[in-house]
């Protein structure tokens, strides 16, 4: 469970357009954006895309057109995969892995009975990244000459560490456990602008680009990063339960009076008979001691400027082996290699 910091949020987040977003490097988490993907790319009973073989392609389309749209805006994107998870959070990925077993058997009773809205939610709901899913996602971003980050744990603490270090402008997710692990800006729905329907309804909203500052949501909350941490913890993250009952207004009252970890265990053993499930030290070093490497600007740099798209690669991974459509695959790639000529004539940085 990603930490609900929605509503408080909502009081600092401001929309932009991806145009504002020309010539800056967003690193995007990668498993988060696929699971967008393979969640929305559906069809009405929530069956995914699939290749004749029964392989899943949903997050191929998304990753395809959309990644190609943020190039033409100008964006420079670098996908940031998770690598291996902390130990705390074998619970919640047991727990996910459950959900979505009971959802898959929901899904296979409403479809059976005809029941299309419902048999969809339940198909959302029974979503998963695999390895599958992974590995062809980085091949196909190698073919459009898209640079992809391994992190050696968590996606989201590397993406911030390279907005702290300077060398990336923004990170980009939907959850936000970018600010517990320090993003300075935070870009949500990056990959999934556009006319979004609402689930359960026959209402299409206009989704667009949201930028959060760290500095200003802290600000208007009266918080430390740290203090936001404790906040999260309160509510529950991927690594730990939180506290049942306490919601963010609540948890940000509680870190207020009680300041540090320590008087916080203390007041919410006194007040709600609650102990932490899991160390909470532990928890506290994850977000703010993240397991991340270091990436320069010139590492970065040389990444970004040696990833060109292959036509040839791209079509035979597409069409060839995953059937999509031979006309529209060509269209689009010949759109990321006129980017490429572009560089060629004026820079790489003046059309990334």
């Amino acid at each position: 469970m990603a930490v609900e910091l929605g509503k408080l949020v909502a009081e600092v987040k401001e929309n932009i357009s991806l145009s504002e977003l020309a010539g800056k490097r967003i690193g995007i988490d990668a498993y988060n954006t696929i699971y967008q993907f393979i969640s929305i790319i559906r069809g009405p009973d929530g069956s995914p895309l699939t290749d004749s073989k029964g392989r899943v392609t949903s997050h191929l389309s998304g990753l395809f057109y959309r990644t190609t749209n943020l190039l033409e805006q100008g964006v420079i994107p670098i996908f940031v995969f998770d690598g291996k998870p902390p130990v705390l959070k074998q619970r919640t990925l047991e727990a996910r892995a459950n959900r979505r077993e009971e959802a898959l058997a929901e899904w296979e009773k409403a479809k059976a009975k005809g029941q299309v809205e419902e048999a969809r939610g339940y198909a959302v709901a029974s979503s998963r990244i695999n390895k599958w899913i992974v590995d062809s996602s980085k091949e196909l971003l190698t073919h459009m000459g898209v640079p992809y980050i391994q992190a050696p744990s968590e996606g989201e603490a590397q993406a911030a560490r390279m907005v702290r270090d300077g060398v990336s402008y923004a990170a980009a997710s939907q959850d936000y456990d970018l600010f517990l692990f320090g993003a300075e800006v935070i870009i949500r729905n990056v990959t999934i602008t556009g006319k979004r329907k609402l689930p359960g309804k026959s209402i299409y909203i206009d989704v667009e680009p949201e930028r959060i500052f760290l500095k200003k949501f802290l600000e208007k909350m009266g918080l430390s990063r740290k203090e936001l941490v404790l906040m999260g913890m309160l509510i529950g993250t991927d690594f730990n339960e939180g506290v049942k009952g306490v919601g963010p207004k609540n948890a940000l009252k509680i870190v207020k009076e009680h300041k540090n970890l320590k008087a916080i265990e203390e007041y919410v053993k006194q007040r709600y008979d609650y102990e932490f499930e899991v160390d909470p030290q532990e928890v506290e070093k994850i977000f703010l001691e993240p397991d991340t490497i270091e990436i320069t600007a010139a590492a970065l740099d040389e990444k970004i400027r040696s990833a060109v798209p292959d036509k040839g690669a791209i079509m035979k991974f597409m069409c060839d082996e995953h059937e999509f459509s031979v006309d529209r695959i060509t269209r689009s790639a010949d759109r990321l290699m006129a980017l490429k000529h572009s560089s060629g004539q004026k820079g790489i940085n003046s059309w990334l």
